[in-house]
Parts: structure tokens; C-alpha cells; sequence
């Protein structure tokens, strides 16, 4: 990988951003009907390869099971307002006539509430009981506390997420979290995120993680970058972690999902990001959009609630679309941000790529005015 001098004694990296690339269309196209955009993970089916974050913003008991029935995966937050209570959609329900301090107040004072297994577990079986697919996310901090109680519930998949996993976490603390031990005794696929560099992602893979989430802070409702100083541009971070994922593939057998996480806003970006090897994507302000958002015409995301660094924004949108349009059109605005399964389809189509594994073998190319000449 190419570098640069910044100064004497110091050298860095050229990366690129989702942003500065174009995917290359191919000289054979394809009809549009013959698409298919499926995912597969573990034995679950899932008809396009976008998810819903898990924010308390955007996803819900009912917006998640919605999400389901449109064929795709939303995850549910396992330390959020739900899991702390009991009538979670009234107090979200009141922000909607707030103004922004009166909301950054008010979430404040919900996410001071401890979270209890109990509602935990019954946010859970909402979905469960519906007959969709359960995903929940957990922090590393409360993943040993949180999990077994989550798969008794009937938890499906379980995401352990933060700014920065590791497989290599090194503390004083006598009993320390084993993440390979842990994953490998639960009897549920794991997920696990964020990453962004080769190392990382390999170590995390070699827990036995069914797919790892790369990103650090690139999400809309997130300040990680100016508050920590961490990132890796996310065009660069999935082409290291796919890299990562060939190597563990050949050494194992086992096949690793890679899922971009964070800071895709349309369906170009999400197009680029499949095109640079990640298997899905995993979104929240393009869906935050939608009726069905529980936040209303608000959207945070978890590290707004961060115990000891809170560093998310709150942000105002506009919810007055319906999820299935946003996801499948049509279209009646074209700012990129609706239809993204059918345009998603389309960019496939002229590329010629029949499945999301041919998306992945397009061509990619960076514009001049980003590649140093």
C-alpha cells in the first residue's frame, strides 16, 4: 500500500473514502428482472443486504418486525430504551413535540435507568413471537452479563459492538472477557464490530465469528473522529478486512461476512461498498426516514448514550416516508436516498453482475483529484 511522507520520521497510509471511488460498468449488462440481491447469513435468508443499526432512533420492537416482513434485518439494541422501559414508544412519542435541548435533556434522563433482562428478554420475544429473525447488539463491557440471558429469550444472532473490538483486549482485571471462548460456547452466530484495520479483523475472525462489522465511527450520529482522533477512510478499511477474510478462508475453510458499518447515506455508496468486497451493509439515516422510525423525526444512535464518552449528535429529520418506499420506491424525489434495494438492482444490472458475490468482483476506479496526482 502506497505512503506518504507527513513529515520527517513520520509516514502514513493513502486511504480512500466510499465517496472517492466509481464503480467501472461492465462491457456485458444484465436485465434488471434477473437480479438477485439476497443474503444469506448462517442459515438465515434475507431478500436485500441492507440492515438497520441498532439505534433506538430507528429500530423497534414493531419497526423491527416490520423490517422482517419486508425481508430484511434490523437490529435490535439490547441497552436501549426498551431493555430500561416498560412504555419505551410513549416516551418517545412525547419527544416529537420537543425542541432539540429538551430532547438531549430527556434522553439523558432515559438512559440513566439501568437496563433490565427482563424487558430485555421480552423485547426480544416481541420479535420472536411475530416469527422474524431476533438480532441484538450488546457492548463488549456487558456481553458476558447480557448474552446467555438473550439467548434464553430466543435471541437468533447476537452483535457485539463497539468503536473498536478487539480480540486482544488488555486489562487488569482478574477475569478479563475471552472473546474466542465466549463466541465458541454460545449456540448462536455471533457478529462483531467495529474494525478497520487487517490485524484486527483476522484476530476477530479467528474467534469463530460468523462476520465482523467494519467501521469506526462513520456513522451520521457519530463524533468519534473529532473526539478520539480514530478512523480509517471506509473504502480502505473493507478492502484490508476482505483481506483478512481471504486469508482466514484459506487457513479455516470458513467463510467470514463482512458488513460495512456506517457512514453510507445512499445507494451509490452502498453499491461501492458491496463493490469493494463487504457482503452487506449495515445503515440508519437513510432508514430514519421512514414512518415506521420510532424516534419520529429524531435520530441518535448509541454512542449518544456512551457511559463514560458520549460523543453523539442528535439530529432532525424528516420521517414522512414509508419504509417499503424508501427500500423498494417508488421513487418521488431524487436525492439517492429512496428506492435503494431497486437502485442497488440497477447498478448490479449495468455492471452486469448477476449476484452480490459478481458486485464484488467489479472494477473500481478513483478519481484523479484523490489519488495524489
Amino acid at each position: 500500500m502506497e505512503e506518504i511522507e507527513i513529515g520527517i520520521g513520520k509516514r502514513a497510509r493513502i486511504g480512500y473514502e466510499l465517496r472517492e471511488l466509481s464503480v467501472i460498468p461492465s462491457r456485458r449488462t444484465r436485465d434488471i428482472d434477473d437480479v438477485d440481491v439476497s443474503w444469506q447469513l448462517e442459515g438465515y435468508n434475507f431478500t436485500f443486504p441492507i440492515i438497520a443499526s441498532p439505534m433506538d432512533s430507528l429500530v423497534s420492537p414493531q419497526s423491527a418486525v416490520h423490517y422482517g416482513e419486508l425481508g430484511g434485518l434490523a437490529v435490535l439494541d439490547l441497552e436501549g430504551l426498551w431493555a430500561r422501559h416498560e412504555n419505551a414508544d410513549e416516551l418517545l412519542d412525547r419527544m416529537s413535540s420537543m425542541t432539540t435541548e429538551q430532547v438531549n435533556e430527556s434522553l439523558r434522563g432515559l438512559y440513566s435507568v439501568p437496563v433490565k433482562k427482563e424487558l430485555m428478554a421480552e423485547l426480544i420475544k416481541k420479535v420472536v413471537d411475530e416469527g422474524q429473525v431476533a438480532c441484538g447488539s450488546v457492548s463488549p463491557k456487558n456481553v458476558a452479563s447480557l448474552a446467555p440471558a438473550a439467548a434464553e429469550a430466543g435471541l437468533d444472532i447476537l452483535l457485539i459492538h463497539g468503536l473498536v473490538v478487539s480480540a486482544e483486549h488488555i486489562c487488569s482485571s482478574p477475569d478479563p472477557l475471552d472473546l474466542g471462548r465466549f463466541v465458541r460456547e454460545l449456540d448462536i452466530p455471533v457478529l462483531i464490530g467495529g474494525c478497520a484495520s487487517y490485524q484486527n479483523a483476522l484476530h476477530l475472525m479467528r474467534t469463530g465469528a460468523s462476520g465482523v462489522l467494519v467501521g469506526v465511527g462513520a456513522g451520521s450520529s457519530s463524533r468519534s473522529k473529532d473526539f478520539l482522533g480514530l478512523g480509517v477512510p471506509q473504502a480502505t478499511a473493507i478492502a484490508d478486512v476482505v483481506g483478512a477474510r481471504t486469508r482466514h478462508l484459506e487457513e479455516t475453510g470458513f467463510y467470514v461476512q463482512v458488513i460495512a458499518d456506517g457512514g453510507m447515506t445512499t445507494a451509490g455508496d452502498m453499491v461501492k461498498a458491496i463493490a469493494c468486497g463487504a457482503d452487506a451493509v449495515m445503515v440508519g439515516l437513510p432508514l430514519a426516514k421512514a414512518k415506521e422510525a420510532p424516534a419520529k423525526n429524531w435520530y441518535f444512535g448509541s454512542s449518544f448514550h456512551h457511559e463514560y464518552s458520549p460523543r453523539g449528535i442528535l439530529l432532525e429529520t424528516k420521517s414522512d416516508l414509508p419504509m417499503r418506499e424508501i427500500l423498494f420506491g417508488p421513487v418521488k424525489r431524487n436525492a439517492g436516498d429512496t428506492n435503494l434495494v431497486g437502485a442497488m438492482k440497477r447498478a448490479m444490472a449495468t455492471c452486469g453482475a448477476q449476484t452480490l458475490k459478481e458486485l464484488q468482483k467489479t472494477e473500481l476506479v478513483v478519481g484523479r483529484q484523490y489519488n495524489g496526482k
